[in-house]
């Protein structure tokens, strides 16, 4: 599973280097497939909201009503109608790429196991949802996807009378049965939309709305298409016949075709099967426990900067429990904590210059303590030579470090680029243990822990506390979110800061030599 994940992540990478350079970081689908798929599903909604006014449950008033919209109301029905259906599509296409790419990049261990089982049930939800709105139109793909429906269910020993029979001729078909469409058809989007809300409510600050910009050229391309290609009814539905050809949508039906050669049952022992594999995916194998954070109410203040910051609402602040003259204390929830170390990169007291006491913030993870995070600092520049010398602090999901590390560049890893505290960058250039500072992880807006590499940018740029300090030189830190695969961009951005930090100790030899030269003419 190890080689499947690496293969795949791969190549979603190597896809997406190709989007970035077209789209760019901010405007990517690939990083915003969840966004997507709620921007989709509300279109739907409309969509199918104003295609419910116009629409007649009769039997022969279905097909009819639909046409109308179609044909006659082709400027407003006709384009929502097209929109309802490349929309649901689109749906459909963003929720499995969704589950692959969460695979390839291995987020649904831990305590995200459950995003991912809140998620796979929504593969039955969307196809249930877009099956029986086929069923709706009644015509001879509706028909055909009736009574194959209806011969899926009947293999099952769960019914007695045959199901398929009550499609043995029109007479047998009255309004009560599109009613029962229509229910089926509101019932279960709506239902859908109570477990999207169940899959996002660990998430701190989900995204449920893409970029705007995203956003207005998907539902362009949508429109353009829905104006190119109008979603068109097939021939009207006739239980005298059976049609000898229908267009099927490949992205609702594609298992219908099946039917033809294998039974029934078999169609749904398979379905079955592939569901609870997917279902326990987050357990196969079995990972390593990380420990959760753990909070030392000695040195936690109650500023409650952690619970802001942490990307999964496994932080909250209650009352004190110490005696303490602060009101409140940080308490972590081991169901929702992965171990990410974003909380311990926000806690203020999480500070390498502490030197009269023991380096134990209010926050941290027991296995990657900050107290050892400076031991690794310091260890790593003792190492380096050179008059370019750079420490690189990266996080565990990008480059391999043994490709960086030289005699001129160190490197300290961590969980995630959001467990650095910015004091440590001021502790790094203002006790000289390196001439520069480079961060990397994962690629940006693709944080493999959601917020991170918000965060760190955040602090950088003394918009979120903890910030950096004024008196680091701005121009002695380095960026690049290289991810896995832009190992050759990662070295060229790195090859370019060691330049510039050349020029700038160059630059800043001549001004204190000039500012030297100057102190002197006065004293004369």
């Amino acid at each position: 599973m190890l080689a499947l994940k690496l293969l795949l992540r791969t190549g979603f990478e190597y896809v997406e280097d190709c989007f970035d350079i077209i789209f760019g970081a901010k405007w990517n689908p690939f990083y915003q497939l969840g966004a997507l798929g709620w921007f989709y599903y509300w279109i739907v909604v409309v969509s199918g909201l104003y295609l419910y006014i116009f629409f007649d449950t009769g039997v022969t008033q279905a097909y009819e009503s639909l046409e109308y919209l179609t044909h006659e109301q082709w400027y407003a029905g006709g384009i929502m109608r097209s929109l309802h259906r490349y929309a649901s599509d689109a749906l459909v296409v963003m929720i499995v790429v969704h589950l692959l790419r969460e695979f390839a990049m291995d987020r649904f261990r831990s305590a995200r196991w459950f995003a991912w089982i809140t998620g796979v049930p929504m593969l039955w939800l969307v196809f249930a949802a877009g099956i029986s709105g086929y069923w709706m139109v009644w015509d001879q793909l509706a028909q055909y996807i009736a009574i194959t429906t209806a011969e899926l269910f009947d293999s099952l020993p769960f019914f007695g009378e045959s199901i398929a029979r009550n499609f043995l001729m029109d007479s047998k078909l009255s309004g009560r049965f599109f009613t029962l469409m229509v229910f089926i058809h509101i019932a279960v989007p709506l239902f859908m939309l109570f477990m999207m809300w169940i899959h996002i409510l660990r998430h701190a600050s989900p995204k449920v709305n893409p970029p705007k910009e995203l956003a207005i050229g998907t539902f362009s391309m949508l429109l353009i298409l829905s104006f190119v290609k109008p979603a068109l009814s097939q021939a009207p539905a006739d239980l005298k016949i059976i049609p000898a050809t229908v267009n099927l949508d490949w992205f609702y039906l594609p298992v219908y075709p099946i039917l033809n050669d294998v039974s029934g049952i078999t169609v749904w022992i398979t379905l079955i099967l592939a569901t609870i594999f997917l279902m326990f995916i987050p357990w196969m194998p079995p990972g390593k426990k990380t420990p959760v954070a753990e909070v030392h109410l000695d040195n936690c203040n109650g500023c409650s900067r952690c619970a802001a910051d942490c990307p999964f609402s496994a932080i909250s602040m209650e009352p004190r429990t110490d005696g303490s003259n602060y009101k409140l204390e940080a308490v972590v929830d081991a169901d929702h904590c992965v171990s990410c170390g974003i909380c311990v990169g926000a806690c203020p007291t999480a500070t390498p210059f502490r030197t009269k006491s023991n380096l134990s913030p209010g926050i941290e993870l027991p296995e990657d303590k900050i107290a050892e995070l400076r031991e690794k600092t310091i260890a790593a520049s003792e190492k380096l030579t050179g008059d370019d010398r750079v420490l690189v602090y990266g996080c565990g999901k990008s480059l391999n470090p043994a490709e960086i590390t030289n005699e001129e560049v160190g490197v300290v890893t961590m969980p995630c680029i959001g467990m650095l505290p910015p004091s440590f960058i001021d502790f790094v250039l203002s006790k000289k243990l390196a001439d520069g500072v480079f961060l990397t992880g994962c690629r940006d807006g693709d944080c493999s822990y959601r917020l991170g590499i918000k965060w760190t940018d955040a602090r950088l740029a003394s918009e979120r506390d903890p910030h950096i300090r004024k008196r680091v030189n701005q121009d002695r830190i380095g960026k690049y979110w290289a991810g896995l695969t832009r190992s050759k961009q990662f070295f060229n951005e790195l090859t370019a800061f060691r330049q510039r930090l050349k020029k700038l100790s160059l630059l800043e030899t001549e001004t204190a030599a000039e500012s030297k030269q100057s102190s002197e003419k006065v004293d004369v």
